[in-house]
């Protein structure tokens, strides 16, 4: 008889926090620097070198805590997780253990058309390690990022699917990139996530041993990783083995997940509190400002914008996604006050050019008063809508406003009814054959009538005002 088995997967989550410098250091945190440039004596593990925490460090990983609306700790412990690699050059890792700055709090997302929640265990703060660089010679370690500050989010185990961890990792990585913490760079290894996955029967709560795949740094890949990896663990339990608890890798070449180690626990990291750094205390009034600086985030954001600018749900969440591209959009709102209208272009003619060509609406040459000035064009008649879209394009690879480039090229939309009946007249006159058959009946002609008079415009008479002149003209 087959089992159905149900995934039970929980996500830990490093996001790096968007300082200059490092969590214990002044070293700076840029990325892309030649390897080793980026140290000094604190993050390179040299004796005698001390620790001194870095404020901001603590500020964005509170603001990361109470946008998940968690509860943070007046008091933290650090502590050192204790392992030997080459890329760690003190042996230890300073991060938080048993006391961490902030327990609980929800990530928000929609999957399948509904709303979900899934809680968190906790998101503590810690230093980044070095990596390695292999090549045919053999390994080289680059400590640029040792010590580079990141936050832990770690999750309970309450995602059931690949597709339901993917949309949790979007909306986790749209709400720090909200509040200006984290850019989310998964790329430059900005955003990281493990997957925990274990399966267990269909209809009984007590958990399967568990793979941990490290270090996925795509949502396309941790969606085929856990993919993959309940499948391997399904065909291991059907042919009546024991999932072995481990540190699984995701080979993006190979399309599948393969062991790394044997998992390690706690106690094999031999924690203890860090004997450089005291207690993490923080006052009630630090956290009240950084509360009170909290944007509003893309839930809430995107409810505002079905309940009071009655857009569709799918609007509202794309529009959503980013704060800049929220943003944008409240901007041409604000000059132009036709919700559904401003949300079409936004996603069809201006999402569709950013995404060709890979740009972020931040690279976008097209501000937000421009595109308020076009769709008013628009409205007013001075242009027609093909006439905007052309325009549009110019806009995209120029920047200037729509009117300066109605001016150069003559764009201006024909509204004179005299000068259309004109035209009009002309196009009859030299098309006896058609008009003949349109008036016997065969009215499909219309259109072609149509398109001789906007072809001998050149596209820029008023498309309302042809088709009611051609009306009283062709009857």
């Amino acid at each position: 008889m087959t089992i159905a088995y149900e995934a039970v997967i929980g996500l830990e989550v490093h996001a790096q926090l968007a300082t200059r410098s490092k969590i214990f250091c002044s070293s700076p945190t840029t990325f892309g620097a030649d390897p080793n440039h980026n140290t000094c004596p604190v993050c390179l593990g040299l004796p005698g070198a001390l620790p001194v925490l870095n404020q901001q460090v603590v500020a964005y990983a509170v603001k990361a805590a109470l946008a998940f609306g968690g509860r943070v700790q007046a008091t933290s412990i650090w502590a050192r997780k204790n392992y030997f690699y080459p890329d760690l050059p003190k042996g230890y890792q300073i991060s938080q253990y048993e006391e961490p700055y902030n327990l609980g709090g929800q990530v928000e997302f929609y999957h399948d058309g509904a709303l979900k929640k899934i809680n968190l265990t906790r998101i503590h703060m810690e230093e980044d390690a070095g990596k390695l660089v292999h090549g045919h010679s053999g390994s080289l370690v680059d400590l640029n990022r040792a010590g580079t500050p990141l936050v832990e989010i770690v999750s309970e185990p309450e995602i059931r699917s690949a597709s339901e961890a993917a949309e949790y990792l979007r909306a986790l990585r749209s709400v720090l990139r909200y509040i200006g913490v984290c850019d989310g760079n998964m790329e430059e290894g900005s955003l990281r996530c493990d997957a925990n996955v274990s399966l267990r029967p269909v209809g009984t709560q007590t958990l399967g041993t568990r793979a941990e795949i490290k270090n996925i740094n795509s949502f396309r890949y941790v969606e085929k990783a856990i993919l993959y990896e309940i499948e391997r663990q399904s065909a291991v339990l059907d042919a009546g083995g024991k999932v072995v608890q481990e540190t699984r890798l995701w080979d993006s070449v190979k399309q599948e997940t393969r062991s790394m180690r044997s998992k390690e626990e706690a106690h094999d990291y031999r924690y203890f509190p860090d004997p450089d750094l005291p207690p993490l205390v923080l006052e009630e009034a630090f956290i009240a400002g950084i509360r009170e600086s909290l944007p509003e985030l893309p839930i809430p954001r995107g409810k505002r914008f079905v309940a009071l600018l009655d857009l569709p749900e799918y609007d509202a969440l794309v529009l959503t996604a980013e704060k800049a591209l929220a943003d944008y959009f409240e901007s041409v709102l604000s000059i132009f006050p036709q919700p559904k209208k401003v949300s079409n272009w936004i996603m069809t003619e201006l999402l569709g050019y950013l995404n060709k060509q890979g740009l972020e609406i931040t690279d976008c040459k097209v501000t937000a008063p421009n595109l308020a000035r076009l769709l008013v064009l628009v409205e007013e008649g001075a242009i027609s809508g093909k006439m905007a879209k052309d325009l549009f394009l110019d806009m995209l690879g120029t920047g200037e406003a729509p009117d300066a480039i109605v001016a150069t090229k003559g764009l201006s939309q024909i509204s004179d009814t005299g000068a259309l009946e004109t035209v009009i007249a002309a196009v009859m006159a030299a098309s006896p054959a058609q008009l003949a058959q349109y008036r016997a009946g065969k009215d499909k002609l219309f259109g072609f009538f149509v398109g001789q008079v906007m072809k001998e415009t050149k596209g820029q008479a008023n498309p309302g005002l042809v088709n009611e002149l051609l009306k009283k003209c062709l009857s």
